[in-house]
């Protein structure tokens, strides 16, 4: 098995300067509309701020549904509104997004910005549990792509709920799946041991393909396996085959 130290070097350090250069020569920084989104949230809930995506992860996100050519998708946790105005704006005119929250206060600030944004005929919110909601979805595969970035003891029970659901070759995006580090940590606490459990529960996911990407807080992309399909892997990987 490869050493560590035998891969390609983890990357650069990403100061302040040079995440700003990143946002610029990416064309990923955020316009007047989404900068107008992250100052209101930080004036409304500064101590919960944090909990939005960063700007080169909602650029993704657009990304993403538009590559995929996605027309359903599926979020939970929409918090203020920024991911979810980000995925509906990678979305034909015909394509709907259901987000699911359980904060009336923090999404009514989202249904504004959805509104300006010209995206809100897009968009489907459904306030109350995730999980109970979930499973009203229709049990089939039919979702293109789905997002969770939500309560962190959640992940595995939205993950079962989710995986199932994707057509095959759909994708499933999950947040903060390095938690600023702590995953690693020998004493964890909480939130932190519960993404590590999920880390390690998805790594173990025979239906999916996926990967860890050091993108802000971490972000895992597990693509829906076809029937018969296996997921490729390499020698550096000792989960099961």
């Amino acid at each position: 098995m490869l050493r560590n130290d035998t891969l390609t070097p983890r990357g650069v350090a990403l100061t302040p300067e040079l995440h700003d250069y990143l946002l610029a020569q990416g064309r990923m920084t955020p316009d007047p509309l989404l900068a107008e989104l992250i100052e209101r949230t930080h004036a409304a809930i500064p101590d919960q701020a944090h909990m939005s995506v960063a700007p080169e992860e909602g650029a993704l996100l657009t990304f993403l549904v538009r590559l995929l050519g996605a027309r359903r998708i599926v979020e939970v946790g929409t918090f203020t509104g920024y991911s979810s105005l980000c995925l509906a704006r990678g979305l034909p005119a015909d394509g709907s997004l259901i987000t699911f929250d359980v904060s009336a206060e923090w999404t009514e600030l989202a249904r504004e910005f959805w509104v300006r944004d010209g995206v809100a005929d897009r968009i489907e919110l459904r306030l109350g549990d995730a999980l109970e909601t979930l499973r009203a979805l229709p049990a089939e595969p039919h979702l293109d792509l789905a997002f969770i970035d939500a309560d962190k003891p959640g992940y595995v029970g939205y993950w079962e709920e989710l995986v199932p659901r994707l057509r095959p070759g759909g994708l499933l995006l999950v947040d903060n799946t390095l938690f600023s580090g702590q995953v690693i940590d020998e004493d964890p606490g909480p939130k932190p041991a519960a993404v590590r459990a999920f880390n390690e529960h998805a790594r173990r996911d025979e239906r999916v393909e996926l990967v860890m990407l050091p993108i802000a807080d971490g972000l895992t992309a597990a693509r829906r396996l076809a029937p018969g399909e296996r997921a490729s892997r390499g020698p550096w990987n000792e989960g099961p085959r």
